[in-house]
C-alpha cells in the first residue's frame, strides 16, 4: 500500500461479516493468497488510496537480484502473522475494554511508524468496522469510546481521537484491570 488505509473483511457462513484487518501504508496486502492462488478475503478502501501491484513472480526474481529484499519481505510477513495472533489472542481471551485499548494503542504504534506526528488519530475505519475486527457489537465500540473518554484515556469527536493516557491504554490492553489502569494512569 503506497498510501491510505484498507480493510479486509470475509463473510461467515451465516451471513455475518468478519472484518481481518486494516491495512496501512507501507504494508502487504494480498498475501494471504500465495498459498492457493486465491484471496479469501475482499479488500476495501477506507479512504483514497494507492496500490502498488506486484506479481509473485516478479517479486521472486526480484529477491533473487537484490540483496536483503527477500528479509525485508519476510519481516513484513512476519507482521502481518503477528497481527493475525493478536487478533485470535483479542478474540478468544481478551475483555471488550482490553480488545479496544489494545487495537488503539496498536493503531496508534503503527501509525507513529509511518510519521503520523503525536497522539491524534484520525480513524478511517468506522466503528461497525472496528467492532465487526474486534468481535464487538456497534453498541459496545461507542459506549467504550464514551466510556474510555469519561476515564480521560481520549477524547473523541466523531473519527477523531486524541489519546490523552497511551500508558494507561497499554496497561488496559495488557489485561491489567480497569479500575488499577486508570488508578496508574494518574500517577504516570
Amino acid at each position: 500500500i503506497r498510501a491510505g488505509t484498507f480493510k479486509t473483511a470475509g463473510l461467515m457462513e451465516d451471513g455475518r461479516v468478519q472484518v481481518t484487518g486494516f491495512h496501512l501504508s507501507g504494508e502487504l496486502l494480498g498475501i494471504d493468497a500465495i498459498n492457493t492462488d486465491q484471496h479469501p478475503c475482499s479488500a476495501e478502501a477506507l479512504e483514497t488510496a494507492e496500490l502498488c501491484e506486484m506479481p509473485l513472480v516478479k517479486v521472486e526474481a526480484l529477491a533473487r537480484e537484490i540483496p536483503g529484499l527477500q528479509h525485508q519481505l519476510f519481516r513484513l510477513m512476519s507482521g502481518q502473522i503477528r497481527q493475525d495472533e493478536t487478533l485470535m489472542l483479542m478474540l478468544g481471551k481478551m475483555t471488550a475494554e482490553e480488545r479496544l485499548a489494545s487495537f488503539l494503542v496498536n493503531l496508534h504504534r503503527r501509525l507513529s511508524r509511518l510519521g503520523v506526528a503525536g497522539d491524534h488519530i484520525r480513524l478511517s475505519m468506522s466503528r461497525q468496522d472496528m467492532g465487526d475486527y474486534l468481535g464487538l457489537a456497534l453498541e459496545t465500540v461507542s459506549r467504550l469510546f464514551s466510556r474510555f473518554q469519561d476515564e480521560g484515556y481520549l477524547s473523541v469527536q466523531g473519527r477523531h481521537l486524541h489519546l490523552l493516557n497511551i500508558p494507561a491504554l497499554t496497561r488496559l490492553g495488557q489485561g491489567v484491570g480497569h479500575d488499577a489502569a486508570a488508578r496508574r494512569g494518574h500517577k504516570a
